[in-house]
């Protein structure tokens, strides 16, 4: 006990520790060999071994509670909003890699148009095309995109 009360703060601990030193000490008496010392340093070093696993414990423990210290847990209704966020993500990307399949004309009106959020009027002057043309154009890349995202990801309501 007074090996142990020398280590450790916790009177509680330290009985604690006392007595998995015991019984680390009668499930590994086996191991005992007369020839490599006395039974007392044997059973030090049992007691350093357990104290030791200890203090490894403690100190992973500490390490991982500062880790999420002044972390807020996620509730249910975090986790929803997160899942709702990665499918939204995911209709994103598989929408912008289908724009890199469309052609050139009608993938450049639909990002001013849907991502820059000009009107098509502005969108044809920027790429210097009429506005029927650039509707023309956003109308085939927006039927070229339905299978891929759902409508409200991909449709852009037109200013005028």
């Amino acid at each position: 006990m007074r090996f142990v009360v020398r280590r450790v703060s916790d009177p509680h601990l330290a009985a604690d520790l006392t007595a998995d030193i015991f019984l680390a000490a009668l499930d590994s008496a086996h191991t005992y060999r007369p020839g490599r010392g006395t039974e007392i340093a044997w059973l030090y070093g049992v007691a350093r071994n357990v104290v030791a696993a200890e203090h490894r414990r403690t100190t992973r423990e500490t390490r991982l509670t500062s880790r999420i210290a002044g972390r807020r847990l996620m509730d249910d209704d975090d986790l929803v909003r997160m899942e709702e966020r990665i499918d939204a993500e995911r209709q994103m990307r598989r929408a912008l890699e289908a724009m890199r399949d469309l052609p050139e004309g009608e993938r450049a009106v639909l990002e001013l148009v849907a991502i820059d959020q000009l009107t098509v009027t502005e969108a044809a002057a920027a790429l210097g095309i009429r506005s029927v043309t650039a509707r023309v154009r956003l109308h085939r890349a927006r039927r070229a995109l339905e299978n891929v995202a759902s409508p409200q990801a991909v449709y852009v309501e037109e200013r005028a």
